[in-house]
């Protein structure tokens, strides 16, 4: 009886712990959910304009509104879990995910979803750079004699692949079950309850320690700067990409190119975040270089094309153009994440992370908000014609340092 009493309580919290390899795949599970919830808006605005009278410029600021949620957490607390632990940080952090969730079912109004685009933003700021590394650190931990190519290639397609799943699930119930803007947010609370006790059961890597608080900077040595904040803004032009496709791209889709489908919109993003997925999957055994570069191509090729399309008002072209879009924009946000880990050493890869996803967020939030002013302004091919030429300009100025051996 005494030695019950005296035995530890973190090895019998250890004991009832998923494997490192079980482990692995529950905070892939948990990551992917968490990134799909948050695009389940994404082929529902149009009903959120049609039922509630959302303006366009209203879409854009609850899509801008997650974006400076994750923005501000991951400035504030995208980096604390390389010493406060994965767990303790994402633990909360999908909870938060439950906590919109439980917002969007409540209420359709403005104010309230505008909530819950925060609360969302918040919750991923924090698991983004966290699952990645909490991925990253269970895949070595579960193989050690192997190399780091599954655990970036799961962390990477995790991310897009959870994206891909959003849309079209939402857009599915959307056109085919009752209550549109509700139903959506139903199931994937049930998901997200899940999430929660997949990250409660998997092990921790990290061991806890005392720091002193500060928010995020750049976590690589001072040499290695100038090649990160090369990747940061790569990270940077491949989410302005998908933002695209998960904020005004389905307005494009039922207004100016005339196909109104919420399962159609909910297609067109799971095309464009799929392409992402597949084109890391293909490209995972190619370079880091070779990975960037394919994926600066095929973001300028791809947003050429949505933009011709939408010009011309074809629906086929739109489609090439955001698969094309939508791949480059995947082996780009691979090979920057690749080159940061390779940047940072292992004590500080989760800052390193987040300020990687602190860039690539910010591309979310202001090029996105920024072309749904402009169609306040100008027609919506000329305003996209704008955004695309400014994307383009920064690949084109970010291409040499990243690309250089």
């Amino acid at each position: 009886m005494s030695t019950a009493l005296t035995r530890p309580a973190p090895a019998l919290a250890d004991h009832r712990r998923l494997s490192h390899e079980h482990g692995f795949w529950a905070i892939a599970f948990a990551f992917a959910v968490s990134l799909a919830f948050t695009v389940v808006p994404t082929p529902l605005w149009a009903l959120y304009q049609r039922h509630d009278g959302y303006s366009t410029i209203a879409v854009t600021i609850a899509f801008a509104a997650y974006a400076f949620g994750v923005i501000v957490s991951l400035f504030l607390a995208g980096h604390v879990s390389d010493w406060l632990g994965r767990r303790r940080v994402l633990l909360p952090a999908v909870l938060l995910e439950v906590a919109a969730a439980v917002l969007f079912l409540a209420s359709t109004s403005f104010g309230v979803v505008i909530v819950a685009r925060v609360l969302s933003g918040l919750g991923i700021g924090m698991i983004t750079a966290t699952a990645t590394a909490h991925l990253s650190e269970l895949h070595a931990k579960a193989r050690p004699d192997a190399g780091r190519a599954r655990g970036d290639l799961v962390a990477t397609v995790a991310n897009l692949g959870g994206f891909a799943f959003g849309p079209i699930v939402s857009g599915l119930l959307a056109q085919y079950v009752a209550a549109p803007l509700r139903t959506p947010y139903l199931v994937f609370l049930g998901l997200l309850l899940v999430a929660t006790l997949a990250v409660f059961l998997a092990p921790e890597t990290v061991a806890v320690s005392s720091r002193r608080y500060r928010p995020q900077r750049a976590g690589v040595p001072a040499a290695a700067r100038p090649r990160y904040f090369a990747a940061a803004t790569g990270a940077f032009a491949s989410l302005s990409v998908l933002g695209l496709f998960t904020s005004l791209a389905p307005a494009f889709v039922a207004g100016t190119l005339h196909h109104p489908s919420r399962a159609l919109a909910g297609a067109v993003a799971f095309l464009v975040f799929g392409a992402g997925a597949v084109a890391q999957v293909l490209l995972r055994r190619r370079s880091i270089r070779g990975q960037l570069a394919t994926g600066l191509t095929l973001i300028v090729l791809g947003l050429a094309t949505v933009t011709a399309a939408v010009w011309a008002e074809s629906l086929p072209a739109f489609l090439i153009g955001g698969v094309l879009s939508g791949a480059g924009a995947g082996a780009l946000l691979k090979g920057t994440i690749s080159t940061v880990v390779d940047l940072a050493p292992p004590a500080i890869r989760g800052e390193a992370l987040a300020g990687l996803f602190l860039g690539g967020y910010l591309g979310l939030a202001v090029p996105v908000l920024g072309l749904g002013v402009l169609t306040q302004v100008v027609s919506a091919p000329v305003a996209l014609l704008g955004f695309a030429a400014a994307i383009a300009a920064l690949v084109a100025v970010v291409s040499r340092p990243l690309l250089r051996p």
